[in-house]
């Protein structure tokens, strides 16, 4: 049984298809998906596809890209839409310096907002960082000395500071297809050192589809490729690798249920 960690049901790229999708994970071995939020605008539809399926749950937040139409939230705000049963985390959140659609300022602010959030709920903060290490590193040292927060680096592609400074405050990595790629071998080397008790697998469906679906429109059965992918990399058996990540998902995101799980 394996838990695609990070996927997004709710996109166009899905419209009309969702059940099937759903069917075709839960075949590959995917009982469990977590559907995360991107913009305000979505956050109640959202909410209502993971209300509808066993195994399905959902986060609340804004996509640093998002950040700019975003820029008065506050944490009581995003904490006020964490509130539902089926809400397990806060984001997804952070920086994004690649393709900057939202200024550099509003998207700390927004990111610190949500921070401030994890805290008052409880719940374990998703977040996106890209071409953005040392800001990334600088606020979550910042933020975790003024008070301690649970979270996950998602869809890992950055350098080894970032997954270090993640791992001295308890924090996990998610690994998408991006670890498949030819040119990650960065990547994997943090897939290798990483303990195996703060290791997570996704998706980050409908994008970045693991080597052998690359090029192919992503989607959460596809987790058993990159599941599979990582287990060899670490000489494990696949088996055990799905064991590990499924506990580690249940303990990060503590307010989702494992016996909501279909059979």
């Amino acid at each position: 049984m394996l838990i695609d960690s990070h996927c997004h049901l709710d996109f166009p790229d899905f419209r009309g298809e969702q059940e099937d999708v759903i069917t075709r994970a839960r075949a590959a071995g995917v009982k469990g998906m977590l559907t995360i939020c991107t913009k305000l605008g979505d956050a109640g539809a959202i909410r209502e596809l993971a209300r509808a399926h066993d195994g399905i749950w959902c986060s609340q937040g804004v996509h640093p890209h998002e950040a700019e139409h975003a820029a008065a939230i506050t944490a009581a705000d995003i904490a006020a839409l964490a509130k539902d049963p089926k809400v397990v985390g806060i984001g997804e959140t952070g920086l994004d310096f690649y393709y900057e659609h939202s200024p550099r300022d509003i998207q700390e602010r927004v990111f610190r907002a949500h921070i401030q959030a994890a805290r008052q709920t409880g719940l374990p903060i998703i977040v996106h960082t890209r071409d953005a290490d040392e800001e990334t590193v600088a606020i979550l040292e910042e933020e975790q000395a003024k008070g301690a927060f649970a979270g996950v680096i998602h869809c890992f592609s950055a350098g080894a500071a970032v997954a270090r400074s993640a791992l001295s405050h308890g924090m996990y990595i998610s690994f998408s297809g991006i670890v498949t790629f030819k040119n990650a071998a960065a990547v994997r080397e943090v897939a290798r050192e990483v303990p195996l008790e703060r290791l997570l697998v996704e998706t980050d469906a409908p994008y970045l589809a693991p080597v052998p679906m690359r090029g192919k429109r992503n989607e959460p059965a596809f987790t058993a490729h990159t599941a599979a992918f990582v287990a060899e990399l670490r000489g494990l058996d696949i088996d055990e690798l799905a064991r590990v990540t499924t506990d580690n998902f249940f303990t990060l995101f503590a307010k989702a249920e494992r016996a909501g799980l279909p059979a």
